[in-house]
């Protein structure tokens, strides 16, 4: 370990905070065994029960309509085009009813920006699935809640709670990409700013709401930048203490700007143990194994994870983008405890469930 890590380890064994000059440092390094220890302590340390959780859940993506204009999506359509659609109530029930069969116990939803739908139908939704299913909702990023709010004349406030009243528990941190100005300007169209996406965020908590939070990586950005969007999240969970996690994941290798940086498993491993040991006020880092594939998921684990995410009944936006990772519930266990963890089932919050 160099000089420079020792001193940026000895910080963190002390408790202090690092800083944007040591998120600099620890990025120009290249020695991934020493940043994996180091997050590997920052890990235990908050973890000590060797415990990794998981979740089953499903993914229904209600519309893929978007009037946004994101150069890295694949998954959106036009208005009108033959392949645009929305899910009714009935296909979105019986999406549920599959998931409850399996042990399922939260659904995450989330859509483009649809200018057809107003409030009544996300409230009607809502009220539709808590009537007929127990079931947690965890749904509509940031950008939708914008978009809605917009067209809705409303606050955010206003509209996080009447969302809430119809049953919304918590809120999915999908649309941050990277939180600069810069990056969202060239990358998106009609999307919320860097600004708006953290004051959506803000609301949320502030009336008790749950959200995670999310950074992909790996296109236009900088080193920079990956330490603003960083230090975003971290000064935002020191005001309200109202993310549960943190999930970063890298451009898929088959999109068209992916040539623009090449995000190794290497790197994305290191970006992993970076973001564990700048977030320091957040409990949980989830593995984005359906994006780098279980054995990256696995090996990570070791990085600063404590999370292996979701058995992913159902993915449609990254895997429009070309990845194709599967995994069933015991093959999520046995990576799990071929790493030499404990697999537990949580909920959202991460409390744990038998």
């Amino acid at each position: 370990m160099t000089n420079s890590l020792e001193r940026i380890f000895d910080k963190v064994k002390e408790g202090k905070r690092l800083t944007y000059e040591d998120g600099f440092e620890l990025f120009a390094s290249n020695d991934l065994l020493s940043l994996a220890q180091m997050a590997d302590f920052v890990r235990q340390k908050k973890h000590p029960n060797n415990i990794v959780t998981y979740i089953i859940d499903r993914n229904i993506n209600y519309t893929n309509v978007c009037v946004a204009k994101c150069s890295f999506c694949s998954f959106y359509r036009k208005i009108g085009d033959k392949e645009s659609y929305v899910l009714s109530n009935e296909v979105i029930g019986q999406k549920i009813k599959e998931l409850k069969e399996v042990g399922g116990y939260q659904i995450l939803m989330q859509g483009g920006l649809n200018p057809a739908l107003k409030m009544d139908f996300y409230t009607e939704l809502f009220r539709f699935i808590k009537e007929n299913y127990d079931v947690h909702i965890h749904a509509l990023s940031p950008p939708e809640i914008h978009y809605l709010a917009k067209i809705s004349r409303k606050t955010y406030k206003e509209t996080l709670l009447i969302l809430q009243e119809a049953g919304l528990d918590s809120v999915p941190g999908g649309g941050a990409e990277i939180l600069t100005d810069r990056f969202r300007n060239e990358m998106t169209s009609g999307k919320c700013s860097a600004d708006e996406w953290i004051d959506v965020m803000r609301n949320a908590h502030k009336i008790g709401m749950r959200t995670t939070a999310t950074m992909m990586f790996g296109s236009i950005e900088t080193i920079a930048e990956r330490l603003e969007h960083l230090i975003r999240l971290r000064s935002l969970q020191d005001e309200t203490n109202g993310f549960t996690a943190f999930i970063g994941w890298p451009m898929q290798p088959t999109h068209e700007l992916a040539h623009l940086q090449e995000i190794t498993a290497f790197e994305y491993l290191k970006t992993t143990a970076i973001a564990r040991l700048m977030l320091d006020n957040f409990d949980n880092l989830q593995a984005s194994w359906v994006t780098q594939g279980p054995k990256i998921g696995q090996i990570s684990l070791k990085f600063g994870i404590n999370d292996f995410g979701s058995l992913m009944m159902e993915e449609n936006v990254v895997s429009s983008a070309g990845t194709s990772f599967h995994l069933t519930l015991d093959e999520i266990h046995r990576n799990i405890k071929e790493a030499g963890y404990i697999p537990k089932l949580r909920k959202m919050d991460y409390t744990l469930i038998n």
